[in-house]
């Protein structure tokens, strides 16, 4: 195991690790010992009681945190036809186009940070699926970015709309903002996401859904929460 930093033992030492806090304290506690020079992500993360090898246990979802993620602005692309690419530049699309943009991202071109289609364009799309696949940009309509209403997908996804989906291993991680918000700011992020993870609940779930809930700074320990006070 890598020897921790001098700051990073120093954190530890801030608060009490076994403890579980409640959402406002943790929020709190995670400010207070972040110490990285740039703005750190606080990252969410939610231990499920699901078997995502089966198909009905499968927890995916996007959520509009309302105070965004803040950051660099999100640089969104549209693949669409006709009046769409005039829509798609009036919501604001960074780019928007048809069999342009498809041969652009063919060449190699991956400089942003979403992709919204029409679902007539997505056979071209699915052509991409080797290259968009890993990087989590294929449009999905379980996700919102497979849509003929690509005005709002594009104010969604501006706003700070992410996405979470358990892992092989039952876990939820994602991002809530930064250490610079506000704690009740981050507080109505989290809470926005541990609701939709809890709506999500699978009926085929057994047992208890949430298991454990930390929250952490990009380099900082984690802090635990009290699953039972968030549920």
């Amino acid at each position: 195991m890598a020897k921790k930093s001098k700051k990073y033992r120093a954190a530890l030492e801030k608060f009490e690790l076994n403890k579980k806090y409640s959402l406002e304290d943790g929020i709190k506690t995670v400010k207070e010992i972040a110490f990285a020079k740039f703005d750190e992500t606080v990252e969410l993360t939610m231990w499920l009681g699901v078997d995502p090898r089966k198909a009905d246990q499968m927890v995916r979802g996007t959520v509009v945190l309302p105070n965004g993620l803040g950051g660099k602005a999100k640089v969104v692309v549209v693949v669409a036809q006709g009046d769409k690419i005039k829509e798609a530049e009036e919501a604001g699309a960074d780019f928007a186009g048809a069999d342009d943009i498809v041969d652009k991202i063919k060449g190699g071109w991956l400089d942003f940070d979403a992709l919204i289609a029409t679902p007539d364009m997505m056979g071209k799309i699915g052509a991409l699926g080797k290259v968009l696949g890993p990087r989590g940009l294929m449009p999905n309509p379980k996700t919102g970015t497979v849509t003929m209403d690509v005005k709002t997908a594009i104010q969604e996804t501006k706003a700070g709309k992410v996405e979470y989906r358990v892992d092989k291993t039952g876990v939820i991680h994602s991002p809530v903002g930064k250490v610079s918000f506000d704690t009740q700011k981050l507080k109505e992020n989290a809470k926005t996401l541990i609701d939709a993870v809890i709506k999500a609940k699978p009926a085929t779930s057994k047992g208890r859904y949430v298991k454990k809930v930390n929250l952490a700074a990009t380099m900082s320990p984690g802090v635990l929460l009290d699953e039972l006070s968030l549920i």
